[in-house]
């Protein structure tokens, strides 16, 4: 039976998308080390994993990527997890000069599939969040926004500042704890409700732990 040209285009454009999304991940595989050993190696990294105790690993896992350990790079399925993982974030962080929602999410996911997340250790990957993710005004990494936010180093922070600041990880311009604090404050109730056991996210996009944004959002 012969083809109509409408089937044939349509053949065409699928394949020229699959080549085009291949590229882009082998790309990234190859790419994918050197990136890697540019952060590892630099000063960038100001806190180290041992820093991290286990009690404020839950929290940032918590909140942030509960099945972090056990995904591949994408978790389109745990309650609470949100739509992006750590290893999506640091993809948008690494990966992009300029990241804009839409179609980028797609090359993000993919990265963080099947480059990023087989080609380095979760350690690795929580180390590098740590210390790259982008606090609000103009603070990088947990380091700088503990000085930044409480005049203090990262270890001294008490449980409460240090909840502050993973509750940035929603919107760090929402829940800023100095140009909003109460807005912050009320994000701190609600993840200490889950870190208690008190609230339990009930489905992926439960990310705000049973309100809507806009419902505890001050202006």
């Amino acid at each position: 039976m012969k083809k109509s040209p409408g089937i044939i285009i349509l053949c065409v454009a699928v394949g020229l998308v699959l080549v085009y999304y291949g590229a882009t991940v082998m790309i990234a595989r190859y790419k994918t080390p050197r990136i890697v050993d540019d952060i590892l190696e630099s000063d960038l990294i100001r806190i180290e994993l041992s820093e991290l105790s286990d009690r404020r690993r839950l929290i940032l896992l918590t909140v942030e990527d509960p099945d972090f350990y056990n995904h591949r790079g994408v978790d389109l399925k745990t309650p609470g997890a949100g739509i992006t993982t750590i290893t999506q974030a640091l993809v948008k962080k690494l990966y992009f000069r300029e990241f804009k929602p839409g179609i980028r999410k797609i090359k993000q996911t993919l990265i963080a599939r099947f480059a990023l997340n087989p080609l380095v250790s979760k350690e690795d990957q929580l180390l590098m969040f740590m210390n790259v993710f982008d606090f609000c005004d103009n603070k990088r990494g947990f380091s700088e926004a503990a000085e930044h936010y409480y005049g203090k180093p990262f270890s001294a922070l008490s449980e409460d500042e240090y909840i502050s600041l993973v509750a940035m990880f929603a919107g760090c311009g929402t829940y800023n704890p100095i140009h909003n604090p109460e807005a912050n404050a009320e994000r701190v109730r609600r993840i200490k409700r889950v870190l208690s056991g008190e609230y339990v996210p009930v489905k992926m996009k439960d990310i705000y732990y049973g309100e809507d944004r806009d419902a505890f959002t001050f202006k």
